[in-house]
């Protein structure tokens, strides 16, 4: 499969957007996890160049990510599903590590995985009139795992809040998840609304020009849990830039 052809990478400004293309669930099977690694790695080489900046990453369509491709794993080998989980895995440690700022335009519908990836960022703008956080293990029969559970630990830290995501599976709309501290920002209209707003929003970040290695140190020291967890699924830091020719 043409894994460029499962999400686009756009600079709009400072800000890198890689956007989930299509219409459909945007399920996250090894196909699409790998072009989000690799559209995430182009953005962490810019920046190690000197680009600096921000990433969005947001959804076309009625979904941001309906989780896991479960289609795909009914139709490979067992010792195949680690796989997917696995590349999952590697693509937090990424948004751990990136060094710069990361903002979630959740457009539609986040379950599962796909409510894990948004909650990976450091800011999740979210539509206010269509979509939802949905944390489905619970109703579908599957249990947790183990970073999934820590990810949704640090980033939701209320018990109460925690217990209704995960336990009861609850689907919180933008407002709900706004109201909650979720989320940072419910938003009125459409899906180029969304992103618009995310842009925006990515764009103030970058603005205060951190840097970035900080930035990703800072991540890691705040959620060390989570980071312990993933590193060791974390690509390869990119090569250093060539030194600049003497005068």
């Amino acid at each position: 499969m043409d894994t460029a052809s499962l999400c686009t990478v756009e600079k709009r400004g400072a800000v890198h957007v890689i956007t989930l293309t299509g219409a459909g669930e945007h399920r996250l099977g090894p196909p699409l996890l790998s072009a989000l690694r690799s559209a995430a790695a182009a953005v962490r080489a810019a920046a190690a160049a000197g680009a600096g900046g921000a990433l969005v990453i947001a959804g076309e369509g009625k979904y941001f990510s309906n989780g896991f491709d479960l289609d795909w794993a009914r139709t490979v080998p067992a010792e195949l599903h680690a796989s997917m989980g696995g590349a999952f895995r590697g693509l937090v440690a990424d948004l751990l590590a990136l060094p710069v700022p990361t903002v979630a335009a959740v457009t539609g519908h986040a379950a599962a995985a796909g409510c894990a990836l948004a909650l990976a960022h450091d800011a999740v703008v979210m539509r206010a009139s269509r979509g939802f956080l949905y944390m489905s293990e619970v109703d579908a029969g599957l249990k947790i795992v183990d970073f999934f559970a820590e990810l949704i630990r640090q980033k939701v830290p209320d018990a109460v809040n925690r217990r209704d995501l995960v336990l009861r599976g609850d689907k919180m709309t933008a407002v709900d998840a706004l109201r909650r501290g979720i989320v940072d920002a419910a938003v009125d209209g459409g899906v180029d609304d969304v992103v618009a707003a995310a842009v925006r929003e990515a764009e103030a970040l970058a603005a205060r020009g951190w840097d970035g290695e900080i930035v990703a140190e800072t991540r890691k020291a705040i959620w060390p849990e989570l980071w312990a967890k993933v590193k060791d699924h974390a690509a390869d830091e990119p090569p250093p830039p060539p030194p600049r020719p003497r005068l």
